[in-house]
């Protein structure tokens, strides 16, 4: 990338500027913090605000300068690539930083404790406890949530819980805990993982008294008026399900036409909530103390809050091109086996793709403090996008009385199946309602919602 197209660019997770080197320290936690997260470039000699480029005095000696100052004030020893870059009648220093798997680097006069920092937007952040054990943790020692419970006996795992929920998939057999890794064997003995734990313990909020969910539904664009709130308990499967219960209960649109006619309209698109809830879970840092997951509802958003920054290497322009790096592979095993992950890297892509095919405006992901926050919006910025075949379904259940399922299916020429699915896109884009007692009732039919509803205006 050209001095150019960095000017253009503002700070970030990976790019900081720098007018000179008059403090040091800010240059070196920065540094540590680009290793010790995805990389980066630090560009010498342009201020942070305007981009203005005054350039440094004497290239070759500020080279020097800061490649002795890396190998003194650095540990474990850091690489640096620092290229001299020309502009106009000056030079600027760019010191490019890779993903480091020496992590965690630290500020040596700072020592490990106080001196680990990590990228969070564009600024650093010292590491706790937590997050500094979360660095140093090697690829080849596993996850978090795969380590034992040495403490605890194999029996801290509810197998009955867990088979419920692999009911409706298989039956779970006493083995498959082993296979999942929801027990591990432990100096000769099996114990629960810390996943196995956070999952089906029965003793698991004892164990980890974060695991939890707290949702709160507020009457307004910020905190100041508390209508609902709930605490969510149980096993985080089950959590889930009563999350998504908790958000649909406090956002959707319910209105009556009659004995046969309801009006049952989410939010944001279901495939979308349930994905952001899921990556909770599956991405939370589960070594962290002080907060559980939480969920916030307003009248213009949903927010989803985990504990844990990304992991090392990923920045939140990855996430959204679906890459993907699992901080708990017990949890997104087991996950996958329960059919609530499809596939590896898939959900942000979804949840973006549902959002634009309903009209919202594009998910927003932030680091904040040490947590990881989704922000789901739900005012419509345009009408919701539909094919060709979509647009003759609604044209021809656009009149008062409705039409069956069978009746559309005729006319769109597709099979029930089919049909159904469409109808149900539809309808989480907010564009038929289903009118009827439930989904079994015989005589349930569909129609258009009235332009001018407000889940249809521009």
């Amino acid at each position: 990338m050209t001095l150019q197209e960095l000017l253009r660019r503002p700070e970030s997770k990976t790019l900081e500027f720098k007018r000179d080197l008059s403090s040091p320290k800010p240059l070196l936690r920065t540094l540590v913090a680009f290793a010790n997260s995805a990389g980066g470039q630090l560009v010498i000699g342009v201020t942070d605000g305007d981009r203005r480029v005054l350039g440094v005095a004497s290239p070759l000696d500020m080279e020097r300068h800061v490649a002795n100052l890396i190998a003194d004030s650095i540990q474990p020893s850091l690489m640096a690539e620092i290229e001299i870059v020309p502009w106009r009648r000056t030079h600027v220093l760019v010191l490019q930083v890779h993903p480091s798997s020496l992590r965690p680097h630290h500020v040596k006069a700072e020592g490990v404790e106080h001196g680990s920092y990590v990228r969070l937007g564009s600024t650093n952040r010292r590491a706790d406890a937590a997050l500094i054990a979360e660095l140093s943790r090697r690829i080849d020692l596993g996850s978090h949530d795969e380590q034992p419970i040495p403490t605890a006996n194999c029996e801290a795992v509810d197998f009955a819980a867990a088979s419920q929920c692999f009911a409706q998939y298989r039956a779970l057999r006493r083995q498959d805990l082993r296979t999942l890794g929801l027990v591990v064997n432990h100096q000769g003995r099996e114990r629960p993982s810390i996943g196995g734990m956070i999952l089906f313990g029965k003793d698991r909020l004892a164990h980890f008294p974060d695991a939890w969910i707290q949702a709160g539904y507020f009457a307004s664009q910020d905190k100041s008026r508390l209508v609902d709130q709930a605490e969510l308990r149980d096993y985080p499967v089950l959590a889930i399900e009563q999350a998504i219960r908790f958000v649909e209960r406090n956002t959707r649109m319910g209105a009556d036409f009659g004995q046969l006619r309801r009006r049952d309209l989410p939010s944001v698109p279901p495939v979308a909530l349930r994905e952001v809830l899921v990556n909770a879970v599956v991405h939370a840092d589960y070594a962290q103390r002080g907060a559980p997951i939480r969920i916030a509802v307003f009248d213009d958003r949903i927010e989803v809050e985990n504990p844990g920054i990304l992991l090392p290497g990923l920045t939140i322009e990855e996430i959204r091109d679906g890459v993907s790096r699992l901080r708990n592979h017990v949890i997104a095993r087991t996950f996958k086996e329960l059919r609530l992950i499809e596939q590896w890297g898939s959900g942000i892509q979804k949840m973006l793709s549902a959002c634009a095919d309903a009209g919202l405006p594009t998910p927003e992901f932030v680091e904040i403090g040490l947590r990881f926050r989704v922000i789901l919006h739900t005012k419509r910025v345009h009408r919701p996008t539909v094919d060709a075949i979509e647009q003759r379904l609604l044209t021809f259940v656009h009149v008062p009385e409705g039409r069956s399922t069978a009746d559309i299916a005729a006319h769109i020429g597709l099979t029930l199946r089919a049909t159904q699915l469409r109808l149900n896109k539809l309808r989480d884009k907010g564009l038929v309602i289903a009118m009827g007692s439930g989904p079994k009732d015989p005589r349930r039919k569909w129609a258009t919602l009235e332009p001018n509803d407000s889940a249809l205006e521009n």
